[in-house]
Order: C-alpha cells, then sequence, then structure tokens
C-alpha cells in the first residue's frame, strides 16, 4: 500500500513537472534587453519619509551590486560620461513603502522589530521611454541593523538587471 502510495505520488509530481516546463521555457525566451552600460540615477522618496543614512545606503548599496554583479559598466547620477553612451540604460527607483524596526526587538523576539522597504525601480531609455518596471522588497527579520534592509534591496535589484538585461557579446 505504502508503495502504491509512494508511486502515485511521484506520477503527480512527475505530471505537476511536465505540465509547468512549457512555463518555464517561456520565461527563458523573453527577450532581454540590450544594454553596455546603466546610469543610477539618486533613489527618489518625496513621499515617503525617509532618514538619509538610508538614502545614501540604499543608493550605494545598489551601485556596489550592479557593479558586482553584471558586465555592464555603472554611471553615477550626473556622471556627464554617460552622455552618448551607446547601449545605455537608465535606473530611476522611488521609495514607495518603508517602515524602520527596531534592531533591539528582533534581537529579543524573532516576531517584532523587522524593517522593510519598498522601491519602485523603472529601467528607461535615455530619453525616457520605459524598458521594465518592477517593485523590488528590502527586509531584515532577524539579525543585523536596520540598514541591512537596503543591502537587501541592492541585492534583489541587482538580480532583476542580471535577469532582464543582456550585454551585447555576451551570449545571452
Amino acid at each position: 500500500m505504502k508503495r502504491m502510495l509512494a508511486t502515485a505520488i511521484g506520477l503527480s509530481f512527475f505530471t505537476l513537472v511536465l505540465a509547468a516546463s512549457p512555463l518555464l521555457a517561456q520565461k527563458d525566451k523573453r527577450a532581454k534587453i540590450k544594454a553596455s552600460a546603466i546610469q543610477v540615477e539618486m533613489i527618489q522618496s518625496d513621499e515617503i519619509k525617509l532618514p538619509a543614512e538610508f538614502q545614501v545606503a540604499l543608493y550605494e548599496n545598489l551601485i556596489r551590486q550592479l557593479e558586482k554583479s553584471g558586465s555592464w559598466h555603472v554611471y553615477r547620477d550626473g556622471d556627464r560620461n554617460a552622455k552618448g553612451v551607446e547601449g545605455l540604460v537608465v535606473l530611476q527607483s522611488t521609495v514607495r513603502n518603508f517602515k524602520e524596526g527596531s534592531e533591539r526587538a528582533r534581537q529579543v523576539t524573532t516576531v517584532a522589530g523587522a524593517t522593510s522597504i519598498t522601491v519602485h525601480c523603472e529601467f528607461k531609455t535615455p530619453d525616457g521611454n520605459s524598458l521594465l518596471e518592477q517593485d523590488v522588497n528590502g527586509k531584515v527579520h532577524f539579525f543585523g541593523g536596520n540598514l541591512r534592509a537596503t543591502y537587501d534591496f541592492a541585492k534583489k535589484a541587482a538580480h532583476i538587471a542580471n535577469e532582464n538585461l543582456s550585454t551585447p557579446g555576451r551570449g545571452n
């Protein structure tokens, strides 16, 4: 009886994998955006009251993670060298939600004290045409300082860039 149940579960899983495989294949066939460079604009937080150290940490962590993970050149906001670069993509980011947690509460209990931030990232052409938009969340739940949420955001945003941008000659 156990063997029949295990076989049935195995067949059900196999059927599920086969049914999902066309969906997985479609994801991989999505056309990537050609980009030889990214210019990262300062992160805006007009509607959300964001402490200065968070705004700076968001920007600096994002720059670092993009430089570390991609094979494109990363320009800072206002860098004149970015003008006229072929294949330039501009990244505009706006803070949509911010909840500063308590490091002390995280040390005492694993339930309270989480810090979270949601940033809307928009990849654009230099003339302002939108190529890709996505909300990215950064969180710190258990250990680490509140600014760790900015690092989590930056890693996720760099991952999105890697998944959706392709450097000419990189083969993807």
